[in-house]
């Protein structure tokens, strides 16, 4: 096996049982275990979690392979935060999950967020000095953390010792997923 073997690598996702947004996160899931990745979903209790359409509309029901009081961090490789408004705001709220997210920024492995998601970083105190996108409605909330957010569908950021990764919504999920393939060095070729 090379570097560059994404079977080599464990990616965590972290959400809560309710409101993450359907594509945010089984996309990514679908795409990195396409590739042969140990994908984790970690939610904030062991019952399934009921995605949602644009905020709004019953998505698909997935099972957490754990919950967020049961991950230990340092068994991953790159930390996945989908968005979805209510997940997102309930997610930021969970002292497990602000945790997690500081543990991987302390250690400098990558987190890929995308829309709401980055709330979960703003509250773990990590953005400051970064730049970053997000969907629109952080745009303050990420300045008054200290981020410099722009209007772009992809924005890597590898200041400050570890890489952050993030997108605005589901639109812009083929640049999110080239920028965490090649933060795990996955070789698509």
């Amino acid at each position: 096996m090379s570097d560059n073997d994404v079977s080599m690598r464990r990616v965590l996702a972290i959400v809560t049982n309710y409101g993450v947004e359907q594509d945010e996160l089984l996309v990514p899931l679908e795409h990195l275990r396409s590739w042969g990745a140990d994908v984790d979903v970690a939610a904030v209790s062991a019952d399934d979690i009921q995605t949602l359409v644009g905020d709004r509309a019953p998505g698909k029901t997935i099972r957490p392979e754990l919950t967020l009081n049961d991950v230990d961090p340092a068994d991953y490789d790159l930390l996945l935060v989908p968005g979805g408004t209510l997940n997102a705001d309930t997610l930021r709220r969970q002292e497990s999950a602000t945790e997690i997210v500081r543990s991987f920024t302390s250690s400098g492995r990558p987190v890929a967020a995308i829309g709401h998601g980055p709330w979960t970083l703003v509250e773990a105190g990590v953005i400051k000095g970064k730049r970053l996108t997000s969907y629109r409605s952080l745009r303050t909330d990420i300045a008054n953390a200290g981020g410099e957010w722009d209007d772009e569908p992809v924005i890597k950021d590898d200041s400050h010792g570890w890489t952050l990764i993030t997108s605005r919504n589901p639109d812009d999920l083929e640049p999110f997923l080239q920028e965490i393939d090649a933060a795990l060095a996955v070789d698509t070729h």
